[in-house]
């Protein structure tokens, strides 16, 4: 094993309460993360994913720099924008506004976990004069991984991220991953971040034991270039989660 993972869901949002997610028990990311890094040495450890433009970015950046710091530079930064609109509604964040600020978060916290003294102009966040110290031990920042499945999310993985994260079957990661292929065509990607990292947490076979998965297809997935596998310990749940995503209306799905 390479890295333990944590998801989150601040809040849940479920019109149906028969529904598998109602009662989700999802603890908090940073703590979680946090308590992961007390209790290991060596495992990378990372948020796959957090919710990016539900958070403050100076607040997250102090936050995750903070378990960088405490893990030894273990951290991997996987985050998404989330599609769920309640979820927004009751931490007061403009659902369509949630694209526009994932993309500029990631650039407030590489200027924070970068520049000694950082400043920053932007729709969302503005600042100067300031430091954030400790900066995170990995350099020149933790990976940053953007997770999603619509355009947007893809164009913003191939612009902005390290790497690229989904939940997904083998044939869906097939249809992902030549998406994203065609995406890289016509968006700028900076040669300092280098070649694109995949991830991918495999929900499992319906029916097959929590965090299985034959070699054989484990090399499938090798084979269509993914680089790193998670299995879900709650694989029940993640298809039933991937179901709601992949059926929701296009109007869920211009920023996921």
């Amino acid at each position: 094993y390479e890295s333990v993972w944590s998801g989150e869901h601040v809040v849940t949002s479920v019109p149906d309460p028969t529904s598998r997610l109602s009662g989700l028990r999802s603890l908090d990311t940073i703590a979680s993360l946090t308590f992961a890094a007390a209790k290991t040495e060596r495992i990378k450890i990372g948020s796959g994913i957090l919710l990016l433009p539900q958070r403050d970015p100076v607040v997250l950046a102090k936050e995750l720099a903070a378990v960088d710091v405490l893990s030894k530079g273990r951290l991997l930064f996987g985050l998404g924008v989330g599609y769920v609109a309640g979820e927004f509604e009751a931490l007061g964040i403009p659902y369509e506004e949630r694209g526009a600020r994932a993309s500029e978060h990631i650039e407030v916290l590489r200027a924070l976990w970068t520049e000694e003294w950082p400043e920053f102009d932007g729709q969302f966040t503005k600042f100067s004069g300031i430091q954030s110290l400790p900066m995170p031990i990995h350099k020149p920042h933790p990976p940053i991984i953007i997770g999603g499945r619509a355009k947007p999310a893809l164009r913003r993985a191939v612009a902005q991220g390290d790497g690229w994260f989904g939940i997904w079957d083998l044939e869906e990661t097939r249809k992902q991953l030549e998406e994203l292929e065609e995406i890289a065509k016509t968006t700028e990607r900076p040669e300092s971040l280098g070649r694109l990292e995949i991830t991918v947490g495999y929900p499992g076979a319906p029916g097959a034991p929590d965090g299985f998965i034959d070699a054989d297809t484990a090399k499938r997935f090798e084979d269509l270039g993914v680089d790193r596998l998670i299995f879900n310990r709650d694989s029940e749940t993640a298809w039933t989660e991937r179901r709601s995503v992949a059926n929701a209306p296009p109007s869920q799905e211009i920023e996921d």
